[in-house]
């Protein structure tokens, strides 16, 4: 069967699409399954650029979708037909963050051989059911950027109606997080270099937007938006290039989610300040199973979908990522096959 490995040391030009051993059929309390599509991530990018290191012949990609084929004695949870998507976690079935959670040893794509294959035979904990009347390639988007913004701001932030949050960019995570928001009756501000894509995430159902290029402090543009108040949410995406600005723009008592690194992994933060509007800066990393089951029966109730930016064959992987370095796409980057 066809899947795509990196060979050591990794890099994009790295990346090789040829055949490897068939996973076989299910032992108890397993499943296999007929994988069909995934989605890129800022995670999956760093493992496949070498900026985070892996195995030599690593099969990539944790977000995977697609058919159970057959069961493993035990297993009542699926049924052969049903349409599943991945866990970004499969050791963390639910409850709080615990220490495993900090590193990627059992993170497909990462830790163990990921899901830009034809088939896989995993543990029944390491998919859930895919939203119902989705296709394959909308399911993909779930696992990690869906399931990060639903983490944030449902989970951990309890957002609420009439909340008004702040996300950084648009990519996957940010597109989610509106969906999410709206969702919960709250507004949202987004933040872009593009006016282009501002308007867009407004058609999308973001209240408004701030371009940073053009408005550099954009901390005090989100403020103006706000009545002075501030925003009760910040997914912030950027890290210790963006945090200053995060943190003048949310609400005394607000919550920022620190999920993104995008501006590197040190820098100052203006503590003082922090301390001040006693805001409460929060690190995370995905979810739970649980949460993920939580999610899908919300895009279920809410009718929602996926932004899908563009799709690329599985064959064209290295071509995809590169597309994803260029920070030209606006919601999600595909594969199917």
């Amino acid at each position: 069967m066809k899947a795509a490995r990196l060979t050591a040391p990794g890099g994009l030009k790295n990346i090789v699409i040829d055949e490897v051993a068939d996973p076989g059929q299910p032992a108890r309390g397993e499943i296999r399954v007929a994988l069909r599509a995934s989605s890129l991530n800022f995670h999956d990018l760093l493992v496949a650029s070498g900026t985070s290191p892996t195995e030599d012949g690593r099969v990539l990609m944790s977000d995977g979708a697609g058919v159970v084929e057959a069961l493993g004695e035990g297993v009542t949870e699926f049924k052969v037909g049903d349409a599943v998507v991945s866990c970004f976690f499969p050791q963390w079935p639910a409850g709080p963050a615990f220490s495993e959670v900090g590193n990627f040893g059992g993170t497909p794509g990462d830790g163990i051989d990921g899901m830009a294959t034809e088939y896989v035979v995993r543990p029944v904990s390491a998919f859930t059911h895919a939203p119902k009347g989705w296709s394959h390639t909308e399911a993909a988007t779930i696992t990690t950027a869906g399931l990060t913004a639903w983490r944030a701001l449902v989970g951990d932030g309890q957002i609420k109606a009439g909340d008004t949050v702040l996300t950084l960019g648009t990519g996957g995570v940010s597109i989610a997080a509106i969906q999410i928001a709206r969702m919960h009756g709250a507004k949202v501000i987004v933040t872009s270099s593009s006016d282009e894509k501002i308007a867009r995430a407004k058609e999308l159902g973001a209240t408004a937007g701030v371009n940073y290029r053009t408005n550099p402090n954009w901390a005090e543009e989100v403020l103006a938006l706000t009545d002075g108040k501030g925003v009760d949410q910040v997914i912030e995406l950027g890290g210790p290039g963006t945090l200053a600005q995060s943190i003048q723009a949310v609400r005394v008592g607000g919550q920022i989610s620190l999920i993104g690194v995008l501006t590197g992994i040190q820098g100052d933060v203006p503590t003082a300040l922090m301390m001040a509007k006693q805001v409460r800066l929060q690190g995370l990393i995905v979810g739970s199973k649980l949460q993920q089951q939580e999610y899908v029966a919300a895009l279920e109730a809410s009718g929602a979908k996926p932004v899908i930016d563009k799709v690329f064959p599985l064959d064209a992987l290295a071509e995809a990522f590169e597309y994803q370095s260029s920070g030209a796409h606006l919601g999600k980057i595909c594969l199917e096959w």
